[in-house]
């Protein structure tokens, strides 16, 4: 459920933390943590806030969105799914989007695509989807991205998900052009 000030009050009480605070601790948590379980815990809870718009003035405070393209770049490939989810969660977002794509994230997020986690891959095809606007079409539709997606669209039989996903963004991102 997305939250708003009010609700957010009622669930905080008077004693509690403020949410603001709150992430900051996270993310202060996350870039001290050298122990790899703690820093995909604090991944998984950072890629959970992304998802409510309530957060999201927060999250660019804070450069959590920044925090998640790191997250790509890791050899660990539970830290780079919650990267990826929180980039997903958020980039529905024109701000956010334009954040992710100015820092570089498209290259990280099409790289995701062949990721052999699952979630990792759906994240990705969903970033896109968001993503993809006139300012950076030619970055995302390269006839190898869109080769690597209509394999996905085909691909039914394997993940009804990754079908799903990667047919709404031909059909959004792709046909669009063609016609």
């Amino acid at each position: 459920m997305f939250t708003n000030e009010q609700r957010q009050e009622e669930r905080t009480g008077r004693y509690g933390t403020p949410r603001l605070q709150y992430l900051q601790e996270l993310v202060s948590q996350f870039q001290s943590s050298t122990d790899e379980e703690t820093k995909e815990k604090i991944g998984a809870n950072l890629a959970n806030f992304a998802y409510d718009p309530y957060n999201y003035k927060f999250l660019r405070q804070l450069n959590v969105l920044e925090l998640f393209l790191d997250c790509i770049t890791e050899p660990n490939e539970k830290l780079v799914e919650f990267g990826a989810g929180g980039i997903c969660n958020s980039c529905a977002d024109p701000l956010n989007a334009a954040i992710v794509s100015q820092c570089g994230g498209i290259p990280l997020i099409v790289q995701c695509l062949s990721s052999p986690v699952r979630n990792t891959v759906n994240y990705a095809l969903g970033s896109l989807y968001y993503l993809c606007n006139a300012s950076n079409r030619e970055e995302i539709l390269k006839p190898e991205v869109i080769d690597l997606i209509r394999r996905y669209a085909d691909a039914e039989a394997v993940s009804v998900s990754f079908s799903n996903l990667a047919k709404a963004f031909l059909d959004k991102h792709v046909r669009t052009s063609e016609t």
